[in-house]
């Protein structure tokens, strides 16, 4: 009886092997290829996050208008926000236009047509899944720290009246005439920043001299406590940024930028334009120059006087004159990295002290040296391309030590610094931003 059963089994095991050879040879017959089964677009966004996402989550855009005394220019920057690393800058766009906003006083609607024309390069530039995101800002110097205060305020409403429907992240606080001192600070972050000594690095920050035509700033770290109590409260202002407190020495003069002192030592007024013809007459301009200058909105006619008083010492006179107590002497200067901008750099420039797109480093003697050079030259009958140089350069070198700075002071001079533009836009963009991360608000 056992040779029955095992045949059974045997059979039963054989008939199994073959059923299931069938049933995987019709399978594989019927299967479609590899290739085929795969979808042919495929999207996980999970997996793969879109444009946007990236962009949203790793740049943030923020726009700034500096309306300048002799010009409105927009910055449009783009920077990179990593976790747990300190911000970059990822890009610049930058336009200008011309005339300064303040030209605009006495017809505040002509100013719309600028703004909207900025505007449009802002909209050009950043995203526009990220318009509500990036934040818009107007910040006014000098040129409307002058003008009487109503026409400043129906000005700036202007500007609100035309950022508020941009769909850009607005706040009416958002556009300001620009306290000098927070013109310096933001300045010094910027030029901070881009070295990158913000982030609790040991190197030293640097200071930083700033020349515009209606105002000028000098801005430091303050390190000893001792100084910061004997100074006058409204010269120190502090802030934090990348958990790091700092205490700076800024202050702005108003009525010490090139222009406003230019009209000072010639003999006008700021905002009080003379009764009858707009004559200036002046020692620092060569004796035979006679010719047209434009400042606030006021053409003048600007003469030399007559030879026979030595240029230099007369125009360095007038100068000394001017400035007389206008400005405070700082301790501490002397041991200190400055950066120095704007007119500083252009004069320079216009000396051949420094290559105009590299810049460089100049001594307060150079300004000093210049000035002899050119008001002597200029006696001789020489630099008729550039009749305000003699007595440019006698300002920057008198300014100069007039804060403090001895003949023997190197300064370094930049317009970019890591090829991003030393504006004190970006340190207030910046500043904003990370005031937006952290309060919710600029």
């Amino acid at each position: 009886m056992r040779f029955p059963k095992l045949a059974f089994v045997f059979m039963f095991v054989g008939c199994l092997v073959v059923y299931l050879t069938y049933v995987k040879h019709y399978y594989d017959d019927s299967k479609p290829p590899v290739s085929d089964q795969l979808p042919q677009h495929r999207m996980d966004t999970h997996e793969q996050p879109t444009s946007a996402q990236v962009v949203s989550e790793n740049f943030q855009y923020g726009i700034m208008f500096d309306a300048g005394s002799t010009g409105t220019r927009i910055h449009i920057f783009k920077f990179q926000i990593e976790p747990n690393e300190a911000p970059k800058l990822a890009h610049e766009t930058f336009r200008a236009i011309k005339p300064g906003l303040s030209a605009y006083a006495d017809d505040p609607e002509k100013s719309k047509e600028g703004l909207l024309e900025l505007l449009n390069v802002a909209k050009d530039t950043v995203p526009e899944t990220l318009w509500s995101s990036s934040p818009l800002m107007l910040r006014a110097t000098a040129g409307l720290r002058l003008l009487p205060g109503e026409k400043a305020t129906i000005l700036l409403d202007k500007v609100r009246e035309v950022f508020s429907e941009s769909l850009f992240l607005y706040r009416p606080d958002s556009v300001s005439i620009m306290d000098g001192t927070d013109e310096g600070m933001s300045a010094w972050i910027t030029i901070n920043f881009l070295l990158g000594v913000l982030h609790g690095t040991e190197t030293p920050t640097v200071g930083m001299l700033d020349l515009g035509g209606g105002s000028t700033q000098i801005t430091f770290a303050l390190q000893d406590e001792k100084t910061i109590q004997t100074l006058p409260i409204d010269y120190v202002t502090s802030f934090q940024m990348f958990n790091i407190s700092h205490a700076l020495y800024s202050y702005s003069y108003l009525g010490l930028g090139l222009m406003s002192a230019r009209l000072a030592v010639l003999g006008g007024i700021e905002g009080q334009p003379l009764a009858g013809p707009q004559e200036l007459v002046s020692p620092c301009l060569a004796p035979d120059y006679s010719g047209p200058w434009e400042h606030a909105e006021v053409l003048y006619t600007v003469k030399g006087q007559k030879a026979g008083e030595p240029i230099y010492e007369t125009c360095l006179t007038k100068v000394e004159k001017m400035i007389y107590k206008r400005v405070r002497k700082i301790e501490g200067v002397k041991d200190m990295d400055f950066y120095a901008f704007s007119y500083h750099y252009d004069r320079a420039v216009d000396l051949g002290l420094i290559d105009e797109s590299t810049g460089g480093s100049v001594r307060v003697s150079d300004y000093i040296e210049g000035a002899k050079k050119v008001c002597n030259n200029m006696a001789a009958g020489g630099i008729k391309e550039s009749p305000f140089l003699c007595l440019d350069l006698t300002y920057i070198s008198v300014l100069l030590q007039e804060l403090d700075f001895p003949p023997d002071k190197e300064l370094k001079l930049a317009r970019q610094i890591n090829n991003a533009e030393t504006s004190w836009a970006l340190g207030a963009t910046f500043h904003c931003i990370e005031s937006l991360r952290k309060h919710g608000t600029c």
